[in-house]
C-alpha cells in the first residue's frame, strides 16, 4: 500500500470532495463525488425551480467526476444547448477544485412539463448537443467532444461519450436530492448531489494471462482471456447497478462506506480525496477585459441612464458597477445615445 492509499473500511468520508478508487480484482478504477454545501450554494443562489435545480445538480456532479481527472491546472467545461425547457446549462470545473454552474430555462415550459407529470431529465433537456471541453491554457490545444442529446439523461450521455470518444467501458450513476440542514430556527431544506464513475481499464494482455495462469486457469490464445475480461466488467457493471440514489446523496453514507459495500470482496482501495468547492472566476479585471473586447458603439450602448455600465455574472449573480471611462467609453457621447 503506497502513501496515498487508505483503508476503505476505516477512512472517514468527506463532503464536497471526489474520492478516487481502484478495484484491481476487477480491473476497474473510478471516482465518487459527494457535493453538499457547494451544490447547495450554486442552486440556492439562482433559486431555480426544483426540477431545474435537479438537472443542474446532475450536470455539476458529472462535471466534477470528469474534471477531477485532469492531471494539470486547467479548465473542464460541460455545456448543453437544446430545444427542451432547459435551453442551456454551463458547468465549469477549474482544476484542481473550483466548481460553478448556471442554466437558462423557459419557466412556462418547465411549468407545462410539471403539469403534464413528466419532469425527467431527458424531457427537460430535449434534443440538441452536449459539449465537453478541456482547456489546458493558452499554449496548449483545446480538446472538445460533442455528444448528441436525444431525449436521454446525463448518465446516458456520459456512456455514449465514453463509448464514442474514449472507447473505455464506463458506468456512471448520478443523483440529486434535498436534505434537512441546520438546527433549530435555522433548519431548512438544502440540496445535495452525488455521482459514481467506474471504468474498465484491464491490464496488458500478457499480465492478464500471467495472472490467470497463477490462479491455475488455462489460457488459450483465442478468447479465454477476453471472456475473463468480459466477466470482470460484467461483474463490476452489475455491482454499480445496485447503487440506489439515496446512497449517493445521504450525508450519513460516506463514499468509503458505499465502495466497501460494493467491492469489499474484491479488495477495493481508495486514495486521497480531492476537495471541491463552489467558486466563480469572475472579478473586476476579467469584467473590464471582457468589456474592452467589444467595439466602441457596443460599449457606448451599454451605458445606462445613470451613466454607468452594469454587469451581472450569470454564474454567481455578483453585480459589477463599471465606470465607462475605465473601458474607454466616451462618456459624453455615451450619455447622448
Amino acid at each position: 500500500m503506497n502513501a496515498q492509499e487508505k483503508n476503505v473500511a476505516t477512512h472517514g468520508g468527506v463532503d464536497d470532495s471526489v474520492l478516487p478508487f481502484a478495484v484491481e480484482g476487477l480491473d476497474v478504477r473510478g471516482r465518487v463525488v459527494r457535493l453538499g454545501h457547494a451544490i447547495d450554494m450554486i442552486l440556492a443562489r439562482h433559486a431555480y425551480p426544483p426540477a431545474v435545480a435537479r438537472v443542474v445538480g446532475e450536470a455539476a456532479a458529472l462535471t466534477a467526476l470528469l474534471g477531477s481527472a485532469l492531471k494539470f491546472t486547467g479548465q473542464f467545461q460541460l455545456q448543453t444547448r437544446s430545444d427542451g425547457p432547459i435551453e442551456m446549462i454551463v458547468v465549469d470545473f477549474d482544476a484542481p477544485d473550483r466548481l460553478r454552474a448556471y442554466a437558462r430555462f423557459d419557466a412556462e415550459r418547465v411549468h407545462a412539463a410539471e403539469a403534464a407529470g413528466d419532469l425527467s431529465t431527458g424531457t427537460l433537456l430535449g434534443r440538441g448537443h452536449l459539449a465537453l471541453t478541456v482547456d489546458q491554457g493558452a499554449d496548449m490545444a483545446r480538446y472538445q467532444g460533442i455528444v448528441a442529446l436525444e431525449g436521454g439523461d446525463f448518465e446516458d450521455v456520459a456512456h455514449t461519450y465514453f463509448q464514442q470518444s474514449e472507447q473505455i467501458p464506463t458506468r456512471v450513476r448520478l443523483a440529486v436530492g434535498e436534505e434537512i440542514m441546520g438546527v433549530g430556527d435555522a433548519r431548512r431544506m438544502g440540496y445535495r448531489a452525488g455521482g459514481l464513475l467506474v471504468q474498465f481499464l484491464p491490464q496488458a494482455a500478457g499480465n492478464v494471462a500471467d495472472a490467470l495462469q497463477d490462479q491455475g486457469i488455462n489460457v488459450d490464445e483465442n478468447g479465454a482471456e477476453e471472456a475473463s475480461a468480459d466477466d470482470r466488467w460484467q461483474e463490476a457493471h452489475l455491482l454499480v447497478d445496485t447503487v440506489e440514489d439515496h446512497e449517493l446523496i445521504d450525508s450519513t453514507v460516506s463514499s468509503e462506506r458505499l465502495l466497501f459495500r460494493l467491492f469489499h470482496e474484491r479488495g477495493v482501495r481508495v486514495f486521497d480525496t480531492q476537495p471541491v468547492h463552489e467558486a466563480c472566476r469572475c472579478d473586476q479585471e476579467r469584467i473590464l477585459t471582457m468589456l474592452k473586447s467589444f467595439d466602441d458603439d457596443d460599449r457606448q450602448h451599454m451605458v445606462g441612464d445613470d451613466g454607468r455600465i452594469g454587469v451581472t455574472c450569470e454564474f454567481c449573480s455578483r453585480h459589477y458597477d463599471i465606470n465607462p471611462v475605465d473601458v474607454g467609453v466616451n462618456v459624453e457621447k455615451g450619455n447622448e445615445l
